[in-house]
């Protein structure tokens, strides 16, 4: 199943089309949720902190993949609405072989640096081990976060985004009952939690990649047609390497924050560890909303119709307004029994934190939405770097703030927390004005060649 979204009406296909990716991530999350419960309730808060703290780890270096394959699925969706078959196809071989080889090396460097995670992540000595024994296992699953990845964005970019959710239900799904197993059952601690995902995860990797190679048209190539050339490369590399950059940059801030949240102990690293979780699940759908409006920017931005681009724009930004304000309200009022999921009632220093963490995120949740929509326009119309320079900018105000305010008594924890919001409002300041000034080329108004913008 394939949707091409260059013609007909433009909210309902991307809204159809982003369903199956929000749907799909809300079951990852509660797939991330469970597993935190599970951890939290039955191996402890040291256990829950190095989950939390390893979910942030691996949340960094699953970003570098993730960002590789979207920005290959940029190109492939710009291809596809040019209805340029070949052109497509030589993307297809040429990113596959440069992403199979970023993997590799990024799997050996994480075990060869594993040990380096304690000093680097200012982990206590109580959590360690913990964290260890998860990282060892999780690392062999990053493989299967490629496949995965890879050929999901490649069906996205043609408009299957239904399949990948199939894929990611069952993964989700096996993962929660696995963990059981594992942690329940057969008793072994953080290892088998991470144990219950690496299964979950080449089951997914392995099925979604088989299906596309049986199914989709244009991954059966003739042998004269498996081919990759100099340039086709550079502009899969252009792609891809730039929305690496700016996801793994994304994610790296918010590893250096979970530095400085470990340095105020225990207590806060498992606040921090439960309510990001909640906070992922908040504003997820409005991430996938924006990877679904990308595909559809860059469809028809390769099918040179700026006209719609414009009116997607405009109805994206505020269907992702509604949601934002709609889901702020709810966070706001439901933080303390969010927290009680996760913690013991008993432990109310973490429950404190974690509230107070939530609220300030939570009012501010349409920064991000609209943060989300800028990443994805920019990356579909050519231009990822400009969504690198709005993540430096957002991470790199974060991060600062994070290191000078909680170095201030008076301030503490709660000066981490403040910089996060402060972080998307400056990026999508800086979006909106960039746009403002360069309207006219990026919707095409000034004719410039697909794919030039970043040569």
């Amino acid at each position: 199943m394939q949707t091409d979204m260059t013609h007909g009406t433009i909210m309902k296909p991307m809204l159809l089309f982003a369903a199956p990716m929000v749907l799909g991530n809300l079951l990852q999350q509660c797939y991330n949720i469970a597993d935190t419960l599970i951890v939290g309730k039955f191996l402890g808060s040291d256990a829950l902190a190095a989950v939390g703290s390893s979910f942030t780890l691996m949340t960094f270096l699953t970003s570098i993949l993730l960002g590789l394959c979207m920005g290959s699925g940029a190109f492939f969706s710009i291809r596809f609405g040019e209805k340029d078959e070949k052109g497509l196809k030589d993307g297809i071989c040429a990113s596959f072989l440069l992403i199979l080889l970023l993997t590799i090396i990024l799997n050996a460097a994480a075990f060869i640096l594993l040990e380096k995670v304690k000093i680097f992540m200012n982990i206590p000595s109580e959590v360690w081990q913990y964290m260890r024994d998860y990282l060892f296992v999780i690392f062999w699953g990053i493989f299967a976060v490629f496949l995965y990845n890879y050929f999901a964005s490649l069906l996205r970019s043609i408009g299957n985004s239904v399949v990948p959710l199939v894929f990611l239900a069952v993964s989700a799904l096996l993962n929660i009952g696995l963990d059981f197993l594992f942690v329940l059952v057969l008793k072994r601690g953080a290892a088998g939690a991470a144990e219950a995902t690496v299964i979950s995860q080449y089951i997914s990797g392995i099925g979604i990649a088989v299906y596309s190679l049986k199914f989709v048209p244009y991954l059966k190539f003739k042998k004269e047609e498996i081919q990759i050339s100099g340039s086709c490369m550079r502009q899969i590399a252009g792609f891809s390497v730039l929305t690496c950059i700016q996801q793994s940059v994304m994610n790296l801030g918010i590893l250096l924050v979970q530095g400085v949240v470990n340095s105020f102990g225990p207590a806060v690293m498992t606040a921090f560890a439960a309510a990001v979780k909640i906070d992922a699940f908040a504003y997820m759908p409005v991430q996938d909303f924006g990877n679904a409006f990308s595909t559809f920017i860059a469809q028809n931005y390769g099918a040179g119709k700026p006209e719609r681009i414009r009116k997607g724009l405009n109805g994206a930004a505020a269907v992702s307004m509604i949601f934002c304000v709609v889901i702020s309200a709810a966070v706001w009022a439901f933080a303390h029994p969010l927290m009680l999921m996760f913690v013991q009632a008993e432990e109310t220093v973490i429950i404190a934190e974690g509230v107070r963490y939530l609220r300030i995120e939570g009012a501010f949740y349409f920064g991000i939405g609209f943060l989300f929509l800028m990443y994805g326009f920019y990356r579909a119309l050519g231009r990822p770097r400009m969504s690198v320079v709005l993540t430096a900018f957002s991470l790199g105000t974060r991060v600062l703030l994070s290191y000078l305010l909680s170095s201030v008594p008076e301030i503490g924890v709660i000066g981490i927390w403040w910089s996060i919001p402060i972080g998307w409002l400056l990026a999508d300041f800086i979006g909106i004005v960039y746009y403002i000034l360069n309207k006219k080329i990026l919707l095409g108004e000034v004719k410039k060649p697909p794919l030039s913008a970043e040569k």
